[in-house]
């Protein structure tokens, strides 16, 4: 999510800057559409940044028979998809 934002303020940002030729005399829609681009630069940097850090877990249940009582035991296990295997 935090990618297509950043893509929408740059695009946004630069329509302001390229696109648009107004005059407001209370506002820069020039400054304003280079800062909607830095901080759509800045944003997209972060998602690409957060998606490569994302951990996976995967959770392993094995089910096994109890030799002295006959009855069936539970292992649950789950482990981080950067960690090694036992």
């Amino acid at each position: 999510m935090s990618i297509g934002t950043g893509i929408v303020l740059f695009v946004i940002g630069a329509i302001l800057v390229y696109a648009l030729n107004v005059q407001v005399d209370w506002i820069d829609l020039d400054l304003v559409g280079y800062i909607l681009m830095g901080a759509g630069a800045v944003v997209f940097i972060i998602g690409i940044v957060m998606l490569m850090r994302r951990r996976r877990t995967d959770t392993i249940t094995r089910t096994s028979t109890d030799a002295s009582t006959g009855e069936p035991v539970t292992h649950r296990s789950t482990r981080a998809s950067n960690d090694e295997l036992p």
